[in-house]
């Protein structure tokens, strides 16, 4: 047995009831469940649709996520994030950069390298590199001045919690700001690089190892072993090329708002949908949702 749900923005709700009766009738699916009126709604289906990616093109058309998963095991045990444009709207190198003054050399460096195109590991040197000298006091003051958390993150994270699930965020960024968006979501552990700095000013090198797509594997892994759970039980959500790892090996994989050759690789896509998406993906109603 499937489960297919359709869901829109929450800002701006847009789902038609003729729609979601439309495509349960042609697929022969049960009844409709409305998850959050004019946001979400989902049917269950008895066999994966032939024609499942041309539907899901057209209703990208309409603004509109379609996500079909198995049944079973619909709600997951842990959840597994990337931080920078995924539990936060922003990269955080990219904002350290601005500030130093050299923000469209890093931007388009990290959006190459998000987008598979550059080694990972060279791309975070080369980056991290153009940031020496910067005081590592702009660390604080970016985290207070630039960053904001993705809208439905806080209400994610609550819920699972909620419900028992342990919460791990796993970043190839950095500690400085995997450990404050960490505290401020209440996720149980972080893991993230580290920006080396000598008398209050950043050194331009990053700690080793370097965590990139391997590193949040290797979470996956090992906080599903000291857990003692399945990685079949994991939701792990993430936005760029060093995610692809952990997205295809978790039970859920959801590319949120993704880089196009990320999100082609991926089977769970949220294209519109905020962080609360993924609450609706594993079953919960909007009326089960832990408010912070």
């Amino acid at each position: 047995m499937f489960v297919c749900t359709l869901l829109t923005d929450s800002s701006k709700p847009s789902l038609d009831p003729a729609l979601i009766d439309n495509l349960r009738n042609a697929w022969g699916g049960g009844d409709a469940q409305w998850l959050a009126v004019d946001e979400a709604a989902s049917f269950s289906l008895e066999v994966m649709p032939d024609n499942r990616w041309e539907v899901w093109a057209e209703l990208q058309g309409l603004g509109v996520d379609l996500v079909i998963l198995p049944m079973e095991g619909r709600r997951k045990k842990m959840l597994l994030a990337d931080m920078d444009s995924t539990m936060i709207q922003q990269e955080c190198i990219d904002e350290l950069a601005d500030v130093a003054g050299v923000g469209d050399r890093v931007k388009d460096i990290t959006a190459r390298a998000m987008n598979g195109e550059l080694d990972f590991e060279e791309a975070i040197r080369e980056r991290v590199g153009l940031l020496k000298n910067l005081p590592e006091a702009v660390i604080g003051q970016v985290l207070e001045e630039r960053i904001t958390l993705m809208p439905g993150g806080p209400v994610l994270l609550a819920t699972m919690k909620a419900h028992g699930a342990y919460a791990a965020l796993v970043s190839g960024g950095f500690t400085a700001f995997t450990s404050a968006v960490a505290g401020k979501l209440g996720f149980d552990e972080n893991r993230a690089n580290t920006l080396l700095a000598e008398g209050g000013v950043l050194t331009g090198e990053v700690g080793m190892p370097i965590l990139g797509q391997q590193a949040k594997v290797d979470a996956l892994e090992e906080i599903t072993a000291r857990l003692g759970i399945a990685e079949a039980d994991v939701l792990a959500v993430g936005d760029g090329a060093n995610d692809l790892g952990m997205l295809g090996r978790a039970g859920m994989g959801v590319a949120l708002h993704a880089k196009p050759a990320v999100a082609a690789q991926c089977d769970v896509r949220v294209n519109f949908g905020d962080l609360t998406a993924l609450l609706y993906l594993q079953g919960y109603a909007r009326s089960e949702f832990v408010s912070v």
